[in-house]
């Protein structure tokens, strides 16, 4: 008798956790993402673009929205003076396990919503980035704080990274949250595929995440002069200089037109 109704304690104990797991997991279900532009195609009158990330979220949750490529091989190059006179370029890092294109959005510093394990987790900020990837040769842990700082500047010059806080908007309605933000897609975005991740953050954890993909690829004279250039340079490079040439001759033409009254 008594182990019958231990079983059947058992089995209701087991019952009850799977039901409250049940719950939890519709707690944080909520999460969804789209891009509006999941296929950016890059023609010859491609100056970059705007992007906007939107979904439905949890109400009770911060978000951290995160666009980034794939890990990769980066290369820095190191200048120094040489002779004591001249600044030159006197090496070379090669950083490995960094992704080419790196976009941040929080509703609130990740620092405050986050803490540090689940940062260096998800590899969310800087500061996480930072121990995630490696840089050789370096001399000691200094100098790759150093490097990884001059990266991250020579990254966000190029419009490849940038970090932001409070620019997602937030609306509320019937217990439902939708949340929306309006980015600008620099023409520096080389073309690949791209993941848009959203974390849904509450109690300095990450509960729940979303992801989309965006593709951006060359089509038209772009693509066919890229391939043209990566497989056959020498032809490329005589395409270049005739087109170089005939645009020199058209400006001289109209030069001379504007000469000729005076």
């Amino acid at each position: 008798m008594n182990r019958k109704f231990q079983t059947s304690n058992f089995k209701l104990f087991i019952y009850i956790s799977l039901f409250l797991l049940i719950l939890a997991g519709q707690a944080f279900a909520d999460l969804t993402v789209d891009a509006n532009h999941s296929h950016i195609k890059i023609d010859f009158f491609y100056h970059g673009s705007t992007m906007s990330v939107r979904g439905t979220s949890d109400p009770g949750v911060d978000l951290i929205i995160k666009l980034s490529s794939p890990e990769g091989h980066e290369t820095l190059k190191q200048k120094g003076k040489v002779a004591g006179v001249l600044w030159m370029n006197v090496g070379t890092l090669n950083i490995e396990d960094v992704p080419g294109v790196y976009f941040l959005h929080s509703t609130k510093r990740i620092e405050d919503i986050l803490n540090a394990e689940e940062m260096q987790k998800y590899v969310i900020g800087y500061a996480a980035l930072a121990k995630h990837i490696r840089i050789n040769p370096i001399a000691n842990n200094e100098d790759k704080d150093r490097w990884f700082k001059e990266f991250v500047k020579f990254k966000e010059n190029s419009k490849l990274y940038s970090t932001s806080t409070g620019k997602i908007s937030f609306t509320e309605k019937d217990g439902k949250g939708s949340y929306y933000i309006l980015t600008d897609w620099p023409y520096q975005v080389p073309p690949g595929i791209y993941t848009v991740t959203v974390y849904a953050v509450k109690d300095r954890h990450v509960v729940e995440t979303a992801q989309t993909n965006i593709m951006v690829e060359q089509v038209g004279i772009v693509r066919t002069l890229a391939s043209m250039a990566k497989n056959n340079g020498a032809v490329y490079g005589i395409i270049s200089i005739v087109v170089a040439l005939i645009a020199g001759f058209g400006v001289g033409i109209i030069f001379r037109k504007g000469g000729g009254a005076h």
